[in-house]
């Protein structure tokens, strides 16, 4: 008996027929405008995708774990490792918490040594004490002495009674890394380059300890987009494969010893074609590097949730952020994931914070089977195109960056920092206009909140200042909310509360959208607002402001109503509270020749606008 197959009963519909609906319903408006997505510079996505734009694809035949690994390095599933970070400052302390969390669901261990003066074969000891070395992944970070890590592990191993090839991780040495922070390093660049050609060389029989922890996070929490932060990952690796084969190492050790460590931020299925694109375009440049014999060398990627867009108001949700992150790395098939806890950006994570990260991960191996299917985003008409967008512009850019001299060049003549600078402040810009919305912080603000309460402002706001003596210009890092935050802190700081009063009247519909927005924006500095339903005049509505003891009155009407409420409500206020416009009407100049100064609107911005106010209400000036 013939059964029928899904859908066959509905005729075929091309793509041009889609469009032209599109168009109809449009009504004349610009299609680009209104249809077309930038996701970021240089990139324009379609509102929908189909089969037929994948047939062209590079590589869209290849099967996961099949070289050049765009679908991934796995075959059999999408397991990936646990890592939580511990700060070592005491050993004992250290290694006793790490048992712990290995006993909850870790499987990848970070050690960040605060002194590397401490490191010693006893302290080392001490803090692998009952960890047995080959059952988790091991990664040590330290501000110097790698070759002393390395040199104890070996001995560690060998006690051990280990194979070699039994420990996995990674020594994090990654000076190009530190000078993009720095500005500098604490050694000449060729003499860091010769310590990280004989670490590299020292590291050669131990097969899965990598040398070179190559940290791209840096980029993204400057504020650069993830073709960017792609782009430097690429151009960082070829860099470090050119210094070392110069010093003789050869290329597929050297290429086997590195990490690469990436920022993943909100763009949801971006940040997912990212890692796809990434180990597409190493191994492509592995194959320039090692022109026989390459292809099984595989892209070690680690993802690491981002701090760009992580806020101290409303932080409960960093965790929704770190979840979707999270949820992208592991869908683009990173090797193993950081979430960092919620309260990373203001203050010391605690015991209840790592243990929402932990399970923020478990959960989605245990609970939702993130792990069971190789690349599952395989297929996607959307995804498969965004990868290959996403490749196309990062190697445009690389193979510039590489015809100028490569990397470290580029960041001597501080031309690679520039563009870094000009992207993080477009989107800086994005985040106090309210165009990249950060919920609670900038959009949905709780106003009762007391930032203080839990917050270390110092932390929060803490900037890296550049020393003296730089070889370079380094990247700031910095969050998105910050100066928003700022604006906010001095409202807490104050002690004062000011107060906003909406003198809504004439048309329902505008003054009810108008009032909503003029809530939601003085809310943003914690100003007590005061909502209304509608008043029948403006002299009354100006009484109630009055006996309120306002000291900013915002005025929610319509355009059209303007010209005349405005200056009538400004004359009756006689200057007794600050008078504000709600909107950017057409008569907005004529209301600025009468005197009425403020307005408030969606191209306002947050913390240009809102600055002025605090001074002049919470300084006087």
């Amino acid at each position: 008996m013939k059964k029928d197959r899904l859908f066959e009963q509905f005729p075929p519909v091309a793509t041009e027929d889609w469009l032209q609906k599109i168009r109809e319903d449009l009504k004349g408006a610009d299609f680009s405008r209104k249809m077309i997505w930038k996701a970021c510079e240089g990139i324009d996505v379609m509102p929908f995708y189909r089969r037929e734009d994948t047939e062209n694809l590079p590589f869209i035949n290849t099967l996961p774990g099949q070289y050049p690994y765009n679908r991934g390095t796995k075959i059999h599933d999408n397991s990936w490792l646990i890592r939580q970070n511990i700060e070592v400052s005491d050993y004992s302390a250290a290694n006793k918490k790490a048992i712990e969390v290995l006993m909850k669901g870790i499987d990848s261990l970070g050690f960040i040594i605060n002194d590397p003066a401490t490191i010693s074969l006893n302290n080392l000891h001490l803090l692998l004490d009952g960890i047995h070395l080959g059952a988790v992944e091991i990664n040590f970070f330290s501000n110097g002495r790698a070759a002393e890590i390395l040199e104890i592990l070996k001995r560690l191993v060998k006690d051990s009674k280990i194979r070699p090839d039994e420990l996995r991780g990674a020594i994090e040495a990654d000076p190009l890394g530190r000078l993009l922070a720095n500005g500098t390093l604490c050694i000449p660049v060729e003499d860091g380059m010769n310590y990280l050609a004989k670490l590299t060389q020292s590291a050669e029989d131990l097969p899965l300890l990598r040398t070179i922890h190559l940290n791209a996070s840096h980029t993204a929490n400057s504020g650069a987009d993830y073709v960017q932060e792609l782009v430097y990952a690429l151009a960082a690796g070829s860099e470090y494969l050119t210094q070392l084969t110069d010093r003789n190492i050869d290329a597929r050790l050297a290429a086997s010893k590195i990490r690469f460590s990436f920022s993943t931020g909100p763009d949801y299925f971006p940040e997912i074609a990212k890692l796809r694109a990434a180990r597409m375009l190493w191994s492509l440049i592995l194959k320039g590097f090692i022109p026989g014999g390459h292809e099984d060398i595989k892209m070690e990627i680690h993802s690491v949730t981002n701090r760009w867009n992580k806020t101290v108001y409303d932080p409960w949700v960093n965790m929704l952020r770190t979840q979707t992150e999270a949820m992208s790395a592991i869908l683009g098939g990173a090797d193993s994931v950081t979430v960092e806890p919620y309260d990373t950006v203001f203050r010391k994570p605690d015991e209840f914070s790592e243990r929402i990260a932990r399970n923020q991960q478990l959960i989605l191996k245990e609970e939702a089977y993130f792990d069971k299917v190789a690349d599952p985003a395989a297929g996607s008409y959307y995804i498969e195109n965004l990868t290959s967008l996403i490749a196309d512009k990062a190697w445009k850019t690389f193979i510039k960056i590489s015809e100028n001299g490569g990397l470290l060049e580029a960041m001597k003549t501080g031309s690679f920092q520039k563009e870094l600078a000009a992207a993080g402040l477009r989107r800086k810009k994005n985040a106090s206009s309210g165009k990249l919305v950060l919920l609670g912080t900038n959009k949905f603000p709780n106003t009762t909140e007391k930032a203080s309460e839990y917050a270390d402002a110092g932390l929060a706001f803490a900037g890296r200042k550049p020393g003296d003596d730089l070889l370079t210009e380094p990247v700031i890092e910095f969050r998105a909310s910050e100066d928003i935050e700022k604006i906010r802190m001095q409202v807490e700081k104050s002690g004062m509360k000011p107060k906003v009063f909406m003198l809504t009247t004439g048309d329902k519909i505008m003054r009810r959208a108008r009032s909503q927005f003029a809530v939601n924006f003085f809310g943003v500095a914690a100003y007590a607002t005061i909502d209304n339903d509608g008043f029948v005049s403006v002299g009354e509505g100006v009484k109630a402001a009055l006996e309120s003891k306002a000291d900013i009155v915002v005025l929610c009407s319509s355009d059209e109503e303007y010209a005349g409420l405005a200056p009538e409500a400004y004359n009756a206020l006689k200057g007794k509270a600050i008078f504000v416009v709600a909107g950017n009407p057409p008569c907005a100049e004529e209301l600025k020749a009468k005197g009425i100064e403020h307005f408030i609107h969606i191209k306002s911005d947050l913390v240009e606008t809102l600055g002025s106010f605090n001074k002049r209400l919470l300084t006087g000036r």
